[in-house]
């Protein structure tokens, strides 16, 4: 389920302003604003469009498990990945031993 705070900590992470995931969604930048600040909850249907549209911008939702709450990350695109895959091995070849 998609809180206020979690739509706000995932446009954070996806850094988009509350008017560009307005204009993404056509949900009214009050609407948003509202939202994240608690005064009111939006519909299923709101709530599942900004949840979408954040997930495609790379947030990615954790559900609440047990004693673990609720969260957002940002997920990896391919070109970061990519770029990370290009660093393995970049100071020598990697070795299993540990150093003391």
């Amino acid at each position: 389920m998609l809180t206020g705070p979690l739509c706000k900590a995932a446009r954070a992470l996806v850094q988009v302003s509350r008017g560009k995931l307005a204009k993404r969604t056509d949900v009214p930048k009050q609407a948003i604003q509202n939202f994240e600040r608690g005064l009111d909850i939006p519909d299923d249907a709101t709530l599942k469009t900004l949840k979408e549209n954040l997930e495609d911008l790379g947030a990615v939702f954790i559900p609440e498990e047990g004693a673990n709450g609720a969260g957002v990350r940002l997920k990896f695109s391919s070109s970061v990945t990519d770029r990370l895959r290009t660093l393995v091995d970049e100071g020598g070849p990697s070795s299993t031993d540990a150093i003391p």
